[in-house]
């Protein structure tokens, strides 16, 4: 049976890779979810239709995270469709995974660079978090999508590694405070993905990712997606400010 049922869902950066394959995932426990996007109308629409293909509900939600307005305009689509599909604004599973990625040697991170990487992938999800905190009933779930970058050392990575480390420090500071409301509050943290890039086409890019985790594999995004469903649901209730390592076993070196 379905775990999810009569539960509302949003999931942040849900138009491509381990985001759509979450937002999938939730749908098929039986979710209405709320498929959030930046600049990828047509990506988020496509996730939509074969959601709802599929016998899913779902919609879309449009707004650039890291802008000054952005959450606002996210809240208000997000809250308009919900009391639409589901007759109320509640909000029972918050997935933030929306991030920006990017390379750049310490030597040469510009300041600009670093905001913009803070922005998106520290400070939007600590105000989601907060916006959504009056939708989010007792017992909810707070999911965040951080990176095994955050345990080993890629200098190239040292910008993204350091807002998804801040992340972390949201879900374990955050599942103390909302411990007395039962709302959990996880990081899931995957190493190589496949996210759709081109990168991963490239048969020598891939076969030197595939050897960082211990299964000799790049994961697809839905192994992620199951973690993520399985923290949504009842059976995690007992489970929060937790770091679930899903990164194949790339952590045990």
């Amino acid at each position: 049976m379905p775990k999810l049922t009569d539960r509302t869902a949003l999931v942040t950066g849900a138009s491509r890779g381990i985001g759509r394959a979450i937002a999938e995932r939730l749908a098929q426990e039986g979710a209405l979810v709320a498929v959030h996007y930046g600049t990828r109308t047509e990506a988020a629409e496509q996730v939509v239709a074969d959601i709802r293909a599929a016998g899913g509900r779902a919609f879309a939600v449009q707004a650039e995270l890291g802008l000054a307005d952005g959450i606002d305009i996210l809240f208000k689509s997000l809250e308009a469709q919900l009391e639409e599909h589901a007759g109320s604004t509640r909000l029972d599973i918050l997935v933030n995974n929306a991030g920006l990625m990017g390379t750049a040697l310490p030597e040469d991170i510009s300041g600009e660079w670093f905001d913009r990487m803070m922005a998106v992938n520290a400070k939007a999800p600590l105000f989601v978090i907060q916006r959504a905190l009056s939708l989010i009933p007792d017992h909810g779930r707070i999911i965040n999508i951080s990176s095994g970058l955050t345990r080993f050392a890629a200098p190239e990575q040292v910008t993204y590694a350091m807002t998804k480390g801040a992340l972390e420090q949201i879900s374990l500071h955050l599942a103390r405070h909302l411990g007395k409301r039962r709302i959990t509050v996880n990081t899931v943290a995957p190493g190589s993905t496949d996210n759709g890039s081109e990168l991963f086409r490239v048969p020598e890019v891939r076969a030197a990712m595939s050897q960082l985790s211990a299964f000799g594999e790049v994961a697809e995004p839905t192994v992620i997606a199951d973690v993520v469903a399985f923290l949504a649901s009842a059976d995690a209730r007992w489970i929060t400010g937790a770091f679930v390592d899903a990164s194949g076993g790339t952590l045990l070196g």
